[in-house]
């Protein structure tokens, strides 16, 4: 960033990165949430959550593209390539636990809380670099990564209470 910068220009350069990032953090969700929704067997409520947020989270991607290139800019392919490698060693990092459903579990909704955080700085940025048609599709988003967090912290109790009883049973209980 130059030195010699206005707020406003400091702000469009953090707003522009920031949307980089996020495109980036949305295909990374899409590799950790992939994998797990192609694994699960006894969990079919978490299946059709994952699958409703891995449609919204297409959508927040082409979301984001449009303000991209609204803004004159593109993401970053690298940043997009790496952030997806990421999410795949992330989601293969659970598969040999034995309670995998419970740590993926987990790790959603620290996800979907980093994404929330994400987006309500993206939203501050846009406001302070005056890119205000950008906000209303930020905010949609936004909603949407509420939306699943409220979705994944709901369902934490009964996770864990078929985990328990499955493997209480004798029965394959981690996806």
């Amino acid at each position: 960033m130059p030195v010699d910068q206005t707020p406003q220009q400091a702000a469009r350069d953090f707003f522009t990165d920031g949307l980089r990032n996020a495109h980036a953090m949305e295909k990374q969700a899409l590799s950790i949430m992939q994998p797990q929704l192609n694994r699960l067997e006894h969990y079919p409520e978490v299946a059709a959550m994952l699958d409703r947020h891995i449609r919204e989270t297409e959508g927040q991607i082409q979301r984001l593209d449009q303000i991209l290139e609204g803004e004159g800019g593109s993401a970053s392919g690298l940043k997009d390539m790496t952030q997806s490698l990421v999410g795949t060693m992330a989601a293969m990092g659970h598969t040999v636990t034995s309670d995998e459903i419970i740590k993926n579990s987990l790790a959603n909704f620290a996800f979907e809380n980093f994404e929330i955080a994400a987006y309500t700085s993206l939203i501050t940025a846009a406001e302070s670099c005056g890119a205000i048609d950008a906000i209303p599709l930020l905010r949609q988003n936004l909603d949407e990564e509420l939306h699943m967090a409220a979705a994944v912290h709901d369902s934490l109790p009964e996770i864990t209470r078929k985990y328990i009883m499955l493997s209480a049973s004798g029965q394959r209980a981690d996806i």
